[in-house]
């Protein structure tokens, strides 16, 4: 059986229940690994009374403070369990078996979060006076409504003029095995409601009322079949998708007074949320429907093109397991978006996603160490570049 310092972290992180926004002292035992390699320590506690939201930000000087400061980046929180009786090992118990590391946040992602910490260990421990700077940000509220989280870090970075070149976010992105696939950007994300009046009465009498749901039907079918954009190099088409439709009242004799619509964009860098927004309308105006439309930006696009990082990154993975990293820009929206804002170069490198927000989340004992060689690797390989 493998037994390593990351597994071993990794289970002392599983076992502590984190759900979102309890950190369940996860980044106390983060702090105390730092605090032992030179990291000054700052928690940033966020949120109302009862959504508390646990922050860290810890920071390694470099020689200079003109050197290139490196971010890994992650959340100790993990989504509910589900049914536990569906589970074949309790969640929080981290359990050995079958090659598999098995437990609520294996995956997604406290097996990265060991990982950063093993990997900065020997790392220092090689280079004690490495040029490069290095800091590590997670968050208890990732996977809750991600209001408290990085979002307020980056906030009070950008505040302090704190500079960020290069980070690295820790979310589970292979597909087989760690390292063949990473994510150098991501689709905003860009929800909205609409609501479309009409006049409520019997269904034997329509010409007495005006039904919404008929009257929204025609511009409903041309949204589907509107070509947003191409996509690009890197990014797919702009989609529109519908994600909820409710109207009427439960009774089948009435014709409702309104019909609301929940949908959502996943949009590339060719698209602007102020255009999707007017577009859309247009259309609805076009149909003269008498409407109401709130809208939510989940978040921006954001893309890091071949260079630094990615060069660096690429080849820490081909080192240490000798696959050559295809980039990608497919799934959902991850705290990389907030990041983006502040750095110019962000990559999501993690291990395989196969599992996550699963019953019985796994991670392949296989993928442990490797992880942790590459981003060793991505240390070793940025140091080089900055080095005097």
């Amino acid at each position: 059986m493998l037994t390593s310092r990351t597994l071993d972290l990794a289970q002392q992180l599983i076992a502590r229940p984190s759900l979102t926004p309890d950190d369940a002292r996860c980044q106390a035992l983060i702090i105390e690994r730092l605090t032992a390699l030179g990291f000054v320590c700052e928690t940033i506690v966020s949120g109302p009374v009862d959504f508390r939201v646990t922050n860290l930000w810890a920071k390694r000087p470099a020689l200079t403070d003109a050197a290139a400061l490196l971010v890994f980046a992650g959340h100790t929180d993990v989504v509910p369990t589900g049914p536990l009786d569906q589970w074949q090992s309790d969640p929080f118990t981290p359990t050995v078996r079958d090659g598999r590391l098995y437990g609520r946040g294996a995956s997604d992602m406290k097996i990265s979060i060991a990982a950063f910490i093993v990997a900065l260990e020997e790392f220092l421990a090689a280079t004690p006076a490495p040029a490069l700077s290095i800091a590590l940000l997670l968050t208890s509220d990732e996977e809750g409504p991600a209001n408290d989280g990085t979002v307020v870090v980056c906030q009070a970075l950008e505040q302090r003029g704190e500079r960020l070149d290069y980070c690295i976010v820790g979310e589970p992105t292979a597909l087989n095995r760690s390292g063949d696939m990473i994510k150098n950007g991501r689709r905003g994300t860009l929800s909205g409601r609409l609501t479309v009046k009409g006049v409520q009465g019997h269904i034997a009498y329509p010409q007495l009322a005006k039904n919404p749901i008929h009257l929204l039907a025609p511009a409903l079918a041309e949204l589907v079949t509107i070509e947003w954009d191409q996509g690009n190099a890197f990014f797919p088409p702009t989609s529109w998708q519908v994600s909820n439709i409710h109207g009427g009242t439960g009774a089948s004799n009435v014709i409702p007074g309104s019909v609301v619509l929940d949908f959502n964009f996943r949009f590339c860098t060719e698209s602007t949320p102020q255009a999707l927004k007017s577009r859309l309308q247009a259309v609805l105006e076009r149909h003269g429907l008498d409407f109401e439309l709130t809208w939510v930006l989940g978040g921006e696009p954001f893309l890091t093109t071949p260079g630094t990082l990615v060069q660096a990154v690429a080849s820490a993975i081909r080192t240490a397991t000798g696959i050559e990293t295809a980039l990608s820009t497919t799934g959902g929206t991850s705290d990389g978006r907030f990041i983006a804002r502040i750095c110019p170069q962000v990559i999501e490198l993690g291990p395989p996603n196969a599992s996550i927000h699963k019953i019985n989340e796994y991670v392949e004992l296989a993928d442990i160490e490797p992880l942790t060689a590459i981003y060793r690797g991505v240390l070793e390989n940025l140091n080089a570049q900055v080095k005097p």
